[in-house]
Parts: C-alpha cells; structure tokens; sequence
C-alpha cells in the first residue's frame, strides 16, 4: 500500500524526465518489498519562486520532499535502514545531494485509508 509523494524544488529550466515516477515507483517498490503495483509514486515539481527558507535560502539549494504513508510504520531501526536507503536512491535520480532530501512519515494508514472504498486493515 505504500503511497510516495515526492516534491523536488526546481532550478531554472529544469523538469521532471517522463521516465523518473516510473524509475522512481520500482527502486522504492524494492525497498519497501512490494508485489507488483504495491507501491504508488507520485512526483511533483515546485517552481523555486515557490520555496522559500526563513531569512531567506543559500543560492543552489533546490531540496526533495519525500511524503511516505504506509499501513503501518517499521520499527525504529529498520526505519532509519530504509530512510538511507530511500535517500541514497532519491538523490541519485533527482541529482540532488543526500543533503537536500528529506524524509516525512505519515501516520499509519492501517484503519484509516481507504482503496476503492475499502478500509485497509
């Protein structure tokens, strides 16, 4: 069930390659152990006019905002095994330093997400 959001901060002239969601789907798919169409990726780009730090952003910082909800959560330390996992495979497709990707954990889904109407469990 695992559902990815994946939010890169644009630079000038730069978009997503058509094949990145798909390359994207299948490495993350591995990590989380996925059947096949287990895991859904979506990726979206921000305009860099569209990001902003407080007291304002270093010039070249364009960060990766991974949004990550699973029916339920893994234990700590498998969860720091599969964020450098996660990060190390993100960077290297978005070209973006390990640095500047950063991981968010949604509550678990288990009880309160909904497929074609159903409950997952």
């Amino acid at each position: 069930m695992p559902i990815v959001d994946i939010e890169i901060v644009l630079k000038a002239n730069e978009t997503i390659p058509s094949e990145m969601a798909s390359e994207l789907a299948d490495r993350v798919g591995e990590i989380f152990g996925s059947p096949k169409n287990g895991t859904w990726v979506k990726v979206h780009g921000i305009s860099s006019s569209h990001y902003a730090e407080n007291g304002g952003k270093d010039e070249d910082v364009y960060p990766v905002f991974i949004t990550i909800l699973k029916s339920s959560l893994p234990k700590p330390e498998e969860m720091q095994k599969e964020v450098d996992t996660i990060i190390s495979v993100v960077a290297s497709i978005s070209n973006r330093s390990r640095s500047l990707v950063h991981v968010i954990y949604e509550p678990e889904g288990k009880g309160r997400v909904a497929f074609g109407g159903k409950i997952v469990k």
